[in-house]
């Protein structure tokens, strides 16, 4: 079974982030990898379960939302980033009217903004542009304080190593490209690297197994060892061109998805594929739940959350769209991301919002 595959008999919950404290009621055992929480009224023939409530939305960017950032240090805050070319950071005010309010815009890119991420302390965020350029800004102040530039083409991916120290890149001019904190570009990724180009870079949050994951048009997803940047594992599979990877909690696993609608679970320990779940639809996104043995997946202009142990969906999230024309295209989702106690999920779109999503309990 898949929670065995991952956690293995005997051993803790390892797919729990620290940000679970709320979930004490899970113990190792059978289910330890999961943390789907079911809950039976013995009184009720109806099963008590966890699903998705539609909260509000963050209105504010005049392009496409391409990704959204969120920090445990800050859980009333979240940054996104556009094709508008800026990133906006906003403040949450769960109001009934508006879910939350643009506090700052960070400009400077001067195309669109492919990706952001935040540092693990919470105090800099990394942008990635198709103006081929990276920028570490201070979020304290809203300003820019490194601009990495060596990329020839377009920027698609960033992402920050667990201590902050590192910084890798992924670009349309398909290489990948291992930076520190200064703007230096340490190591360019080219032998065995994609021959197409580069759509997602992550580090994995393990330090015991230090490893990038990457994906790309060349439908492969490859896992490179960060001591010295070769190839570890080539992970084969996919029909067509990969949007995104991402690597669970405890860095044990990671997903991809694309054009081929299916989401492919590969084990980073042991480097082979697990299952596939499928999308029904092109996957523009993939992000685990911090505290819930949940995958979800930006599928066309719906989302899926599956539960990973039974590979069941869970809910299935579609926004009312009201439009005059019967022909009018739902907006995709294009980008998603968890706030920190895994409470609330917020989604961007090609309608340039950001829609919030909430866990509630209720009957099935």
């Amino acid at each position: 079974r898949a929670a065995d595959v991952i956690s293995g008999p005997g051993r803790s919950a390892s797919f729990l982030s620290a940000a679970s404290e709320k979930c004490v009621h899970l113990r190792p055992g059978p289910r330890s990898g999961s943390a789907f929480i079911r809950v039976w009224d013995a009184s009720s023939p109806l099963k008590m379960t966890e699903q998705m409530t539609l909260r509000g939305t963050l209105k504010g960017h005049s392009g496409w939302v391409t990704q959204i950032a969120t920090t445990p240090q800050f859980p009333d805050m979240i940054l996104s980033a556009s094709r508008d070319k800026s990133i906006i950071m906003w403040k949450l005010t769960r109001d009934e009217t508006s879910y939350g309010v643009p506090q700052r815009s960070l400009s400077g890119h001067s195309h669109f903004v492919s990706d952001v991420v935040i540092s693990s302390d919470g105090q800099f965020a990394l942008s990635g542009s198709w103006d081929g350029t990276l920028r570490l800004w201070d979020l304290t102040t809203g300003t820019t304080t490194r601009r990495f530039v060596g990329h020839a083409k377009d920027v698609l991916s960033v992402a920050f190593s667990a201590d902050n120290r590192q910084i890798v890149s992924g670009s349309r001019d398909k290489t990948v490209k291992l930076w520190n904190t200064l703007g230096v570009c340490k190591y360019t990724i080219q032998d065995e690297c994609h021959n197409e180009w580069i759509s997602c870079v992550r580090f994995s949050p393990n330090s015991s197994n230090p490893i990038i994951v990457s994906c790309g048009w060349d439908k492969l997803v490859k896992v490179w060892n960060l001591a010295n940047c070769k190839l570890k594992t080539n992970h084969i599979g996919h029909s067509g061109y990969l949007n995104t990877v991402t690597v669970s909690p405890d860095g044990s696993l990671c997903a991809s998805g694309g054009k081929d609608g299916q989401a492919m679970l590969w084990d980073l320990n042991e480097g082979k594929h697990l299952y596939t779940l499928d999308g029904g639809d092109i996957i523009n996104a993939l992000c685990f739940s911090p505290n819930r043995y949940w995958l979800c997946a930006a599928t066309g202009p719906s989302i899926k959350i599956w539960d990973l142990e039974g590979k069941i969906i869970v809910d299935e999230l579609r926004q009312e769209v009201i439009s005059t024309s019967s022909k009018a295209e739902p907006p995709q989702c294009t980008c998603l991301a968890w706030s920190a106690d895994g409470q609330t999920l917020f989604a961007g779109y090609t309608d340039n919002l950001i829609r919030v999503w909430q866990v509630t309990i209720g009957t099935r």
